[in-house]
């Protein structure tokens, strides 16, 4: 079986941005060694003649008529808004740039 190795989670962890201390770094470490024995238990499972699925038992979705409805109009719509202008939603510049 493949080992998980101290470096592995630390270059992994770097990839991903994250700061792990020497502890994380043993408890992610023993924690994915785990999750491989599990993988390795399930690969030996004879599964031949079983059917892939996405799912355990059969579902079926609930679908509803699309039927059209009268919609709000904008001065109920805008009649919620925090602050609105000139029969538009308002909110915070956020980039920096000016109209």
């Amino acid at each position: 079986m493949t080992k998980i190795t101290s470096n592995q989670v630390r270059h992994v962890a770097n990839l991903a941005r994250l700061r792990v201390s020497d502890e994380e770094v043993q408890t992610f470490t023993n924690q994915l060694e785990g999750l491989l024995e599990h993988f390795s238990a399930i690969s030996a499972i004879d599964t031949k003649g079983v059917q892939p699925t996405s799912h355990p038992i059969a579902i079926n979705n609930v679908f509803r008529k699309d039927v059209p409805t009268p919609s709000l109009s904008q001065e109920q719509v805008l009649s919620n808004a925090p602050s609105s202008e000139d029969n538009r939603f308002s909110v915070p510049q956020i980039l920096g740039e000016s109209e």
